[in-house]
């Protein structure tokens, strides 16, 4: 065949219908299987490749997703919590095996992200990412819901109006930390995150960690628990603000790796051995936990999984199924920092 194919010509030597043949190389369940390999065979056959662009005139939808990384609020430039970032890979690879491209931005929460994707038409779903009050966004989220738009975002599963949340059980996350450092002999164990309805994987963190204490007969103690947000500088400032507490303690559950971590250095400035004097865990299992002194202890979430399953959401969603994401297991990694 001199020309480029085209689908009327696999419709012609399959003995269908264009739309037939429209629908069958898109993917679409209602097409009989049997006449779906069929017309996939006759394609290869031909090499014939769909025209996304004239695909994307016909049903309106522009076949790309936009990802959406949200700084976190520091004092000099934004932020972005590493095990995000290592979700981007799974993010891209499953997208791309979907057939989409991604499109990837980093974004202000106080920023009209809303407005410049979806609104726009630039994506035909989003994907969020990224920590940071809750409340700040939420109000966004609604308006996506109420015109109709595609939204899944990563965090706590059971929040998230207007938009599927997909998440780990940070719960269950915090528990294991939580008791893994009372079986360390631990009883004085400090919890370091915020841990309130404007963080709720956060809260959730905290929860597990009230009810591994509670479990093992130990009294919550308040002036154990500090606010931190997800960077090391945070962790920093709560180990100061437990000295000037003049707080006794004996181990640190901090609800992140990057808080962890910058504990772990104003303890090694202070004189204080890891975990001679504090065991600590922290939550993600980012790339450089393993590479601190001590190695890190840490609640693992799974990177490749979570990708995976966002994306899946979010095409389901784009297909008008629907959707009830569970909580993704965690796993508890130990390793020198806690004693273990």
């Amino acid at each position: 065949m001199a020309r480029r194919p085209t689908s009327l010509d696999i419709a012609q030597l399959a003995g269908v219908s264009q739309p037939t043949v429209s629908r069958a190389l898109r993917g679409v369940k209602t097409v009989n299987p049997q006449t779906r390999a069929r017309i996939e065979a006759i394609a290869r056959q031909l090499n014939y490749a769909v025209d996304k662009n004239a695909s994307s005139l016909r049903s309106q939808a522009t076949h790309t997703l936009a990802l959406l990384f949200f700084e976190e609020a520091a004092e000099e430039d934004g932020a972005i919590n590493p095990f995000f970032l290592s979700m981007l890979g799974s993010i891209t690879r499953a997208s791309a095996k979907a057939g989409y491209d991604l499109l990837i931005s980093f974004q202000q929460l106080s920023g009209d992200w809303h407005v410049d994707y979806q609104d726009s038409h630039k994506a035909d779903g989003i994907i969020l990412l990224g920590y940071g009050d809750y409340d700040t966004y939420r109000v966004r989220l609604d308006h996506l819901a109420e015109q109709g738009s595609h939204v899944v975002r990563w965090g706590a599963v059971g929040t998230g109006p207007g938009a599927i949340t997909v998440g780990s059980d940070n719960r269950d996350g915090g528990a294991q930390a939580t008791g893994h450092l009372i079986s360390q002999g631990r009883r004085r164990i400090a919890f370091l995150g915020t841990a309130d309805s404007r963080y709720p994987e956060i809260e959730e963190r905290y929860r597990g960690y009230c009810a591994a204490l509670a479990s093992a007969g130990l009294v919550r103690d308040e002036t154990l628990r500090v606010d931190a947000i997800t960077l090391e500088d945070a962790g920093e400032d709560a180990i100061a603000e437990l000295w000037r507490r003049g707080a006794d303690y004996d181990a640190i559950f901090a609800a992140s790796d990057s808080i962890a971590i910058g504990a772990m250095r104003a303890l090694a400035a202070a004189g204080r051995s890891v975990p001679g004097d504090v065991a600590i865990v922290g939550f993600d299992d980012i790339p450089s936990a393993s590479l601190t002194s001590p190695p890190l202890s840490t609640v693992a979430q799974d990177a490749r999984q979570a990708g995976e399953v966002l994306v899946a959401t979010l095409l389901s969603r784009l297909r008008g199924e629907a959707v009830t994401p569970a909580p993704l297991a965690t796993r508890l990694v130990v390793r020198a920092s806690s004693g273990g």
